[in-house]
């Protein structure tokens, strides 16, 4: 191998560690960032060329405990671990929850490595089953719900009807009232029987940029057609394996969810459809003897208000609404399909920043399948790719 002299070290070392999935960086003893993997530029949000030029304490928040872990392994000569330690700043994010391992490289006196393994990422997996078993509980609702409710208001309708034929003028309102208000029952039992749904559903290779130009055309043409698009696409993607109607109408809830709270901000309202490659995420879901990587990240962000601190926790729950008309039942269904899919569904939020995140599957041509192990997903991502294109 050939070293490189500007480092020195290899490139295959260069290789090594920007595919690891956490991000690394190192420092020097004057505080300045001398390396940074690409994990670590997405965490930041800075490219690797901008990282090297600033200082650890330009990029964290004042008084940061990093800074003083440091200071401990540079004194002690000895690795540090910290656990949930906040580098949330305006810029990246206001919660980024971290654990932390510090350690000094022996190879070079004064230089620190520093590995970051984000909290969230653990976070959203307890969050996802809570979101399922969430679901679920909907499910038995909307079939009890569909069976001792529908029959009764059938027959409140009718015998309304009934009554209108013989009442006066100012009773055939109130008999217009029953019957409207039991048509309205109805429409919603009917909206929370797609929960009771658990039909295996077909599905195969999809290319997600189809769906987001199909659901930004059906925005445009409608409820955002006031609001500035931005796409942010990786053209190399491979396809996820999904089924394509289902995955509209997610996508479909998410924006229309984001139109309307960017909708009071006139042509200042944004939306910003990105998609990336993200491996290193791995969830366990039924029917897979090996957990499922989902390296496949879609994101619906906004710059609207942001959603409420109380409401965060329970966001995708049924019933859970900011809205004066709304059900509460939209989000509870993403979740459902998204977690159908065996993804994950996740929303980060803050004023003028509201990400919500989903995270698939990747479609493996070699068995008609999802990839389970990153043989799959690096042997297969290639063929994937020319396949999209």
């Amino acid at each position: 191998m050939t070293a490189d002299p500007r480092r020195g070290r290899s490139p295959d070392a260069d290789a090594i560690l920007n595919a690891l999935p956490n991000p690394v960086i190192v420092v020097a003893s004057d505080g300045k960032i001398i390396e940074a993997n690409m994990a670590a530029e997405f965490f930041f949000e800075i490219s690797s060329q901008l990282l090297r030029r600033l200082s650890l304490t330009e990029l964290v928040p004042f008084g940061s405990p990093i800074l003083a872990l440091i200071e401990q392994v540079r004194a002690a000569g000895s690795p540090v671990n910290e656990y949930k330690v906040d580098l949330g700043t305006p810029r990246i994010g206001t919660d980024r929850l971290v654990d932390l391992h510090v350690a000094p490289l022996a190879e070079r006196p004064g230089d620190i490595i520093i590995v970051l393994q984000e909290r969230t990422i653990a976070d959203k997996m307890d969050r996802q089953l809570t979101h399922r078993s969430a679901a679920r509980s909907v499910t038995a609702l909307a079939a009890m719900l569909a069976h001792e409710i529908k029959n009764p208001l059938s027959g409140i309708r009718g015998a309304a009807q009934l009554l209108e034929q013989q009442a006066s003028p100012e009773d055939r309102m109130l008999t217009r009232l029953i019957c409207d208000e039991a048509d309205r029952i109805v429409t919603l039992v009917d909206r929370m029987e797609v929960f009771g749904d658990e039909r295996p559903v077909p599905r195969g290779p999809v290319n997600i940029h189809t769906v987001f130009d199909h659901v930004k055309r059906l925005a445009q043409s409608g409820f955002a057609r006031n609001v500035k698009f931005i796409e942010e696409y990786d053209p190399s993607l491979p396809p996820v394996l999904a089924n394509q109607d289902q995955l509209i109408q997610v996508f479909l809830n998410l924006v229309k969810n984001a139109a309307e709270a960017v909708n009071e901000m006139g042509t200042d309202g944004e939306i910003q459809l990105t998609t990336a490659f993200r491996p290193g995420i791995r969830l366990s879901v039924p029917g897979q003897k090996s957990r499922v990587s989902l390296p496949l990240e879609f994101c619906v962000r906004d710059n609207g208000p942001g959603v409420p601190d109380d409401l965060m926790p329970n966001l995708f729950d049924p019933f859970i609404t900011t809205k004066q008309s709304g059900s509460g039942l939209g989000l509870a269904l993403v979740a459902k399909i998204v977690g159908d899919h065996g993804g994950i569904v996740e929303c980060e939020s803050q004023p003028r920043k509201t990400t919500f995140r989903v995270l698939m599957p990747m479609y493996n041509a070699a068995t008609n399948n999802t990839a389970s192990g990153d043989e799959d997903f690096y042997g297969t991502s290639s063929h994937a790719a020319q396949t999209q294109k």
